[in-house]
């Protein structure tokens, strides 16, 4: 299927694995239900995920005569950007590293009418995330 609209966003300093908490929230949804989920959640990562949606509904409309009504979110994903390492001084002059992970959101709109694959449908009608790789603490 090709995409309705698409948008990324890249450098957001918020780890990937916070982020994904608040995607799974929306994965699925229509564009208008996912908006307004998303105003209510109170999460930092929210703000960045609100931009880049309306991003991607905007390129819908302009690649076409599309409605915000007609438009779910098809794909989204929270991948690894660049981790910025710190030093903090510790106890017997030591220094331990303090990573402040960043990630690169990508939001994929479907149209209404558009089939769905079986393996999209799935993940979001059981409301399972598929696996985005192993889990960093």
């Amino acid at each position: 299927m090709v995409s309705a609209g698409r948008a990324v966003a890249k450098y957001i300093k918020t780890s990937p694995y916070k982020m994904r908490k608040v995607m799974d929230l929306i994965r699925g949804k229509d564009v208008n239900s996912a908006l307004g989920l998303l105003e209510n959640v109170e999460k930092r990562c929210r703000i960045y995920l609100i931009r880049a949606l309306k991003s991607a509904v905007a390129s819908a409309k302009q690649g076409g005569k599309v409605k915000q009504d007609d438009l779910f979110i098809w794909k989204i994903t929270a991948d690894d950007g660049p981790i910025m390492r710190r030093y903090k001084a510790q106890a017997m002059g030591r220094a331990t590293m303090i990573r402040k992970r960043t990630s690169h959101i990508i939001i994929e709109l479907g149209h209404a009418e558009t089939p769905i694959k079986k393996s999209h449908a799935a993940a979001g009608a059981k409301g399972e995330a598929p696996k985005t790789g192993k889990r960093r603490s």
